[in-house]
């Protein structure tokens, strides 16, 4: 995943920060087991949230134990058991490690040599999801097309990001999934999307790389970009999180969903709010 997916801390329960930092451990080790130790190092907290979502939706129990681990040795900390689906989330983890390094490959980053450390992973990913694999790269290449012939519709560049998070949605939620569970995580992926032009935006237009949001306004830093096309973009993203809102009205959890209330309903307004303004509060988005 991508690393901007978190909750509003200062509203989240301590029995909710609990459960999420378990399922957090809980698909590190399942990487680990899955995929290899290497794969470890490219998860985010974005997985912990999806962990939580999908057990949730699904009525899938999360056992919590308590185990040591390589970074923290000392003492035993909550980790969330490893089951069907912490162990699919890892398969899925590691394929989008994979594809993005590639990705900053192609646009000539150095980080994009260090996609032979999930190169072992991935394989075994194909071995075991292939779907999983076909779902990201399709989508990836439709990511890539789009690119290359400068797209300037932000809902056409949003498109492959959305369509991959509802069909990996899909699968993993199997006969779970519904159409709200799809729009949840369509709206999530258009928004992981822009959250991430937002993000690249001074470092796309300095290295002459395409990003969306430059296509538009033409600026040459996010902060004039922002304030030339504000009010469209506020429209946008308050819109993807209507569209967050009324399809979270609709799915049905088994359990308590606190925890990804708190990220869906508020921490994802807020990391807007962070990578807009840099860190400033505006109340109309």
């Amino acid at each position: 995943m991508f690393g901007y997916i978190s909750p509003d801390r200062p509203y989240l329960f301590i029995k909710d920060e609990t459960l999420y930092k378990a399922l957090y451990c809980g698909v590190c080790k399942s990487i680990g087991a899955e995929c290899g130790q290497l794969a470890r190092s490219a998860l985010t907290y974005d997985m912990a949230f999806v962990s939580a979502l999908v057990h949730n939706i699904a009525g899938r129990d999360i056992n919590i134990v308590r185990r040591r681990c390589a970074v923290h040795p000392v003492r035993r900390r909550p980790m969330a058991d490893t089951d069907e689906t912490t162990r699919l989330l890892a398969c899925v983890n590691t394929a989008l490690a994979y594809f993005k390094l590639e990705d900053d490959r192609r646009d000539g980053e150095a980080r994009g040599a260090l996609r032979f450390l999930y190169k072992k992973g991935y394989k075994k990913v194909l071995a075991k999801h292939p779907q999983v694999a076909r779902i990201i790269d399709a989508q990836t290449r439709c990511q890539a097309a789009l690119e290359a012939e400068g797209c300037t519709s932000i809902d056409m560049a949003c498109e492959p990001t959305a369509q991959m998070m509802r069909e990996l949605s899909d699968y993993v939620l199997g006969g779970s999934a519904t159409p709200h569970t799809a729009a949840l995580m369509y709206a999530i992926g258009k928004w992981i999307y822009l959250a991430d032009a937002l993000d690249d935006y001074d470092k796309d237009v300095k290295k002459g790389r395409y990003n969306v949001l430059y296509s538009n306004y033409g600026k040459q830093t996010l902060k004039e970009a922002v304030a030339a096309g504000e009010s469209e973009l506020v429209f946008v993203f308050d819109s993807l999180f209507a569209d967050m809102r009324a399809a979270l009205s609709q799915i049905k959890f088994k359990f308590n969903h606190d925890l990804t209330d708190n990220i869906i309903l508020r921490g994802i307004p807020l990391k807007t709010r962070a990578l807009m303004y840099g860190g400033g509060v505006r109340e109309k988005i």
